[in-house]
């Protein structure tokens, strides 16, 4: 308080230039650093003679001294910063992806009416709004609209069980698209999972083409309508390090090592992630009197089971609540798959005394007449686990955006 000002500021200096030796000491030159801790000295030893004039000639000389110590370097450029800046953003999305937050796209329609999958509408191309207007749904709504004609003659591939080779794939690992191998040319891409390609003009054109022996001939059209894109979904990966999953909760889980899954989809299964709704956690034994779920003989009480029962609002495009399995899906050629709750009075039990990551549960989905779950392939263990869907982030016009329940 009653330090003099020359002598407050002289101290604050010896202090920043201590500061300046150690941040920079890797840096400096053995005959720069020693110039250093000499100008500090003699402003320390004027700062205790009381000596102002001399004092004030000790702190212009360390800040010339200090200012020089190291090679002149260029700043940075608008380009550079910005580089820099975007290289930090990238580095931070990655960490928040891989520990924290992880979008994922909703492929199917077995979480409707909660969530939208792919959809597909067949609209012939003389029924298309303007361009504005297709512009504005495919930002607000991820509608596009797909034209696609057949440009030459080409003989569609089989695989080996006779079934037309139309494969789903993905185009940067994110946009879902598929393709049709022929003999006799190069794969095509379609801008469009193979269902729902199916739904919009590809069946017609795989059915003429087989009365054809496999010809598809030049100008077919292949597809031709509108492909409305899965709510995009933010995952909470960090949640369920802290606490246990949720009955009732929507959940996303990877497919390795569900038998049942890899029976039914093969390749296409490996390294998926699925997502339903949490039915049953470990310790629960779960069964289906249509149109009820039942949790240890009682009809299950969280609020996403029940919109499925009771039916109403948006849930009436589903009346029955949940369904058992239909026994058709457990036929693939010759062979018969494993199956569960097919019939009254039939359950499953969801394994809770066994060893972490092996712990069991239950996976449904809210469209029960259109999802593969755990009534055909069983259960999900522990370590298939991801986490939570936490918030749909696009589209923004299809009723979803928000928190999910």
């Amino acid at each position: 308080m009653w330090t003099p000002k020359w002598k407050k500021q002289a101290m604050e200096l010896v202090k920043n230039g201590r500061k300046f030796v150690h941040y920079k000491k890797d840096l400096l030159k053995p005959d720069r650093l020693a110039e250093i801790e000499s100008r500090l000295s003699d402003l320390k030893s004027a700062i205790a003679a009381k000596n102002i004039p001399q004092t004030e000639a000790a702190s212009k000389q360390l800040r010339a001294v200090c200012e020089h110590a190291l090679p002149y370097e260029k700043p940075q450029g608008a380009f550079e910063e910005n580089l820099e800046v975007l290289f930090v953003a990238v580095v931070i999305a990655l960490g928040l992806r891989a520990y924290y937050l992880q979008p994922f796209r909703i492929p199917t329609g077995s979480m409707q009416p909660t969530l939208n999958g792919i959809i597909g509408t067949p609209l012939a191309k003389e029924q298309w709004p303007s361009l504005p207007t297709r512009i504005a749904e495919k930002i607000l709504r991820g509608r596009t609209y797909v034209h696609v004609v057949n440009d030459q003659d080409r003989h569609i591939a089989f695989d080996p069980k006779g079934r037309p080779a139309i494969v789903d794939a993905q185009w940067l690992r994110f946009f879902s698209r598929s393709q049709i191998f022929f003999t006799d040319s190069k794969p095509l891409r379609l801008p469009a999972p193979s269902s729902q390609a199916y739904q919009i003009g590809l069946a017609d054109a795989v059915r003429a083409a087989i009365r054809e022996g496999g010809l598809i001939k030049k100008g077919t059209v292949l597809c031709e309508g509108t492909v409305d894109s899965g709510d995009l979904v933010l995952v909470n990966k960090f949640s369920y390090h802290f606490r246990k999953p949720n009955r009732g909760e929507v959940f996303v889980f990877d497919t390795l090592g569900i038998r049942g899954i890899h029976d039914r989809s093969g390749e296409q299964a490996d390294g998926a992630h699925y997502i339903k709704r949490l039915c049953g956690v470990p310790g629960d034994t779960i069964s289906i009197q249509p149109p009820y779920l039942m949790v240890n003989g009682k009809i299950a009480k969280e609020p996403g089971i029940e919109r499925v029962m009771k039916a109403e609002g948006p849930y009436a495009i589903n009346p029955r609540g949940y369904l058992l399995a239909d026994p058709a899906e457990a036929h693939r050629g010759d062979q018969i798959l494993t199956q569960y709750l097919t019939k009254p009075g039939s359950s499953l039990t969801l394994s809770a005394n066994t060893a972490p990551g092996l712990r069991e549960y239950a996976a449904l989905g809210d469209n029960s007449p259109n999802s593969l779950d755990s009534r055909f392939w069983g259960t999900v263990k522990e370590y298939n686990l991801v986490g939570p869907a936490l918030f749909s982030l696009w589209p923004v016009t299809t009723g979803h955006w928000g928190f999910i329940r």
